[in-house]
This record gives C-alpha cells, structure tokens and sequence, in this order.
C-alpha cells in the first residue's frame, strides 16, 4: 500500500483528501455513514462571529454536471461550534481546518484570533462581499485579497493561515500571489462560479437570490486549469478543488502541483465518495509501482 501522507505547512494530513466547506457540514452526519476519521481533514461549514440563516429558500438548483447553491453561510456561529462541534471533530484524529467569513476586515481579525491556536488551520472564505466596499468581494482585486489576508494573518500567532480563492476574477494567479504577499501559509482553489438558471415556463430565476455558485463535476477542467497556473504563479503549497468526483480526478490536480485536494458536491451525490477517492488513490499509485503520493505532486509533462 503506498503513503498517502501529504505535510502542508507543518500539519501532516494522513491522505491528501479532505472534507470542503459547505458541503459536509461538521461531520456529525456523515459519521452515521462511515469513520470520517479516515479521511485527511475536514473543512468545516464556513463560521462567522455570529449566526447567519443564510438566504430564502429555493436556494439549491441543479444543471447538467453541476449544482447552484445560495445558502448564504448559513452557520450557528463561532462560539456555537467551539462549544458543540469542536471536540467532536478533534476526537476523530484527523486535521481540522475552519473556514471563516466576515463581512468586514474587523470581523476577519476577530473570529481569526477567536480560533487562534484551538484548530489545525484556518480557511479565509474571501468570495464574501465587503459591506464597508460597497459589497465588492474581497477576493476580486490582488489588493483587497493581500488586505484581508494580511489582516486574518495578522490574528493568528499559532495555526496556519489557508486562503480560499475565488475563480470569478481577471486573473486567478495574480490574486493568489497577493495572498502569498499577504501571509497566506496556503491557498486553496477553486470557490464556486457564479451563475444562473431560469425556469422558462415562469420566467424566474430557479434561486431565490437570483444566481448562485456552480460547483460540481462539469467545473473540473476550468479548476484544473486553475490549479496548475496558481501553482507556477506562488511558493507556497496549494490544495485543489473543484468537481473532484474519482481518485483519477483528484491526481490530475496533484499532478497539476496540488498538495492536497477537497471534495465538495460528490459528497451530495455518493455520500462514500471520499473514502472511494481514499482507496482508489491506493489502488492507482499500487498499480503503477508509486510508493509515496508526493512523487506524483508536479509531474505535469508539457513535451
């Protein structure tokens, strides 16, 4: 059986596949199913400083090879997961990593400094809009990536800082090279897309909050693409994500330069998709004499 073990910024993962945010919860439900133990970490519901219902309802919608969601960050906030979720997830030995989102720069250096030190890592969910911005994103402009980061980086003396991309700008790279100048340890890509399905017979939008974010197996081509560029672009480690469905998925992104990947909508159609990309990983690197998943990590051939 071949190593599956991948070490980002100091945190050993015992496989490269993780849990991604929104799509898994906390992981109380899941556990019902499987050990979420086996998998490498888990990337929690995004949490903000306090409770959010999220959006109205009908806030999920699906296309051909791919899901819109507008939930809206719908979480029971900070102090809730710290008093409720937190030890259940350290009690099942794997990486914790909290994905975070504000709606101010306050409010990132906050909850930041909230979990400071009590998670393995934190994941800056930056596809959030800036009220004090006239509700512009903070991951669309390199400058606005490399503020927030700087300031979520600036709270936390004790767990490694991952920023989570958003692939609806000009140029993905450059905004992953001003989260890099801005303290990030890691970035991870891609969030979801923006975009829209209509209901032709009464001319609506499916979605309450009119679009929503497009993730899912059709995105795989576009977040590879991604990936590699990212990975040329920064020196530090990136994980990659982005209608992972199959081990042979994941590799492309490890091949494209990935430490690690996350699967996200897979979890909603097949809920043992990752400990299937868990053993399928196994079988592949078996079957083709690789001894230690890192040999693979960059091995892109372009001639």
């Amino acid at each position: 059986m071949a190593d599956l073990k991948v070490n980002i910024c100091g945190v050993e993962f015992k496989n490269p596949v993780i849990a991604a945010s929104g799509t898994f919860g906390f992981g109380k439900e899941f556990d019902e199913i499987y050990d979420i133990g086996v998998l490498g970490g888990i990337s929690t519901k995004g949490l903000t400083l306090e409770p959010r219902l999220g959006n109205p309802t009908p806030r999920i919608a699906e296309g051909y090879g791919v899901i819109l969601n507008a939930v809206g960050l719908q979480n029971p906030g900070v102090e809730e997961f710290l008093r409720e979720d937190l030890d259940f997830l350290k009690s099942k030995n794997t990486v914790v990593i909290a994905n975070v989102a504000g709606r101010t720069l306050e409010d990132y250096e906050q909850i930041c400094a909230r979990l400071n030190g009590l998670v393995d890592m934190i994941e800056l969910n930056i596809s959030c809009p800036n009220v004090k911005c006239g509700g512009m994103a903070f991951g669309i402009r390199p400058e606005s990536v490399k503020e927030v980061t700087r300031i979520a980086k600036s709270a936390l003396s004790k767990t490694p800082l991952i920023v989570k991309l958003s692939p609806n700008v000009e140029n993905i790279a450059l905004n992953a090279v001003s989260a890099q100048e801005g303290g990030a340890d890691c970035v991870s890509l891609v969030n979801t897309f923006t975009g829209m399905v209509i209901d032709i017979r009464r001319r609506r939008p499916l979605l309450a909050n009119v679009t929503g974010g497009v993730s899912g197996a059709g995105i795989k081509p576009i977040a590879v693409r991604m990936v590699y560029e990212v990975c040329r672009a920064v020196s530090i480690p990136v994980i990659g994500m982005g209608g992972i469905c199959t081990a042979e998925d994941a590799l492309e992104f490890i091949i494209a330069g990935a430490s690690a990947v996350q699967v996200g909508t897979a979890n909603f159609t097949d809920t043992l998709a990752m400990p299937k990309i868990i053993n399928g990983l196994n079988k592949w690197l078996d079957a083709n004499g690789i001894a230690d998943i890192n040999e693979l990590r960059g091995t892109l051939k372009l001639s």
